[in-house]
């Protein structure tokens, strides 16, 4: 879907990107994830040339993103920003109605788009197509960013440190929100972070960055048990490692043959999850639960455990 292949960028003699080259699946999330001025931001916005390259290319199903003009090509690529950069002086259905209106789509439809997003993103028509940004909270707020990134039905969306702003409790809700939404439109996210568990719990695929340069592209089990770098090693946390593997993978995955006994863990869980449950209640074992309500496997704090050795 997205092919980036040797990108550069340079400013006089200092280069912030350097010669990056990875790809992204169809419909999956990649996260670009490093400190202040390792260059994930600028890498990002060469994808839709808000940044031209001083060399190397970007391809977007085979096509070079450079063969149509910059304007058009950011008009069928959603962007979302930190903030959310909403007009203040247009109402919420007007934001996301946007694009649309610059593509010449017709009212009907343009309506019936911007009712369909609301609703996908658990905000009422009658309420709030016709508020104001100020008049949202902050959570509202970075829904109708995204919404108005997907307004176009865009192929791809890129996502520039988009929950930085948000209080650790909204910002769980947006990133479980973020995935409930890619399932269903199964768009194709590139997204940038400084948060390695945001990387972790968002990406199917994860880039980690220095100092302009890819030290490493791999899914997170990859990055936590094989990292290619020292850096990268330092970056996932060496002292929870562990935990963070657990997280990666569902007490349904891990499920042992057998029935078992102890409290009943959701087949979904993750196995952190799992593990606290076991040591708050004191059990040896537990019961997955799938989605039909019924037992399938069963889990052991032991075989947890072996599943957390990197």
């Amino acid at each position: 879907m997205i092919s980036v292949e040797k990108l550069t960028k340079q400013y006089g003699t200092t280069t912030v990107v350097d010669e990056v080259s990875f790809a992204v699946e169809r419909s999956s999330i990649s996260v670009i994830v490093g400190t202040s001025g390792s260059g994930k931001s600028t890498l990002l916005r060469m994808i839709n040339r808000l940044v031209e390259p001083t060399s190397g290319r970007v391809l977007l199903d085979g096509t070079d993103t450079r063969s149509e003009p910059a304007h058009l090509l950011r008009r069928r690529i959603g962007y979302v920003i930190q903030g959310h950069g909403l007009f203040p002086h247009r109402t919420v259905a007007e934001n996301i109605a946007t694009v649309p209106r610059l593509l010449g789509w017709e009212e009907s439809r343009i309506r019936a788009r911007v009712e369909e997003l609301l609703r996908v993103f658990q905000l009422d028509p009658l309420t709030y197509a016709g508020a104001f940004p100020h008049q949202l909270s902050g959570g509202q707020q970075q829904r109708v960013g995204v919404a108005r990134a997907l307004a176009a039905e865009p192929a791809v969306l890129l996502m520039d440190e988009p929950f930085g702003a948000l209080d650790p409790i909204i910002r769980a809700k947006a990133q479980e929100d973020l995935l409930d939404i890619q399932r269903r439109f199964g768009t194709t996210i590139v997204l940038v972070t400084h948060d390695m568990d945001e990387a972790f719990r968002l990406g199917d695929r994860v880039a980690v960055m220095s100092q302009g340069r890819l030290l490493q592209y791999a899914r997170p089990a990859v990055l936590l048990t094989h990292p290619a770098d020292p850096l990268v090693s330092r970056m996932t946390g060496l002292s929870d490692r562990a935990m963070k593997l657990l997280s990666l993978t569902t007490a349904g995955e891990a499920a042992l043959p057998g029935r078992g006994e102890g409290p009943a863990v959701a087949a979904s869980a993750s196995l952190r999850e799992a593990l606290s449950e076991l040591v708050w209640s004191g059990a040896a074992g537990a019961v997955v639960i799938g989605a039909d309500g019924q037992p399938c496997g069963q889990l052991t704090v032991a075989a947890i455990l072996a599943r957390g050795r990197p």
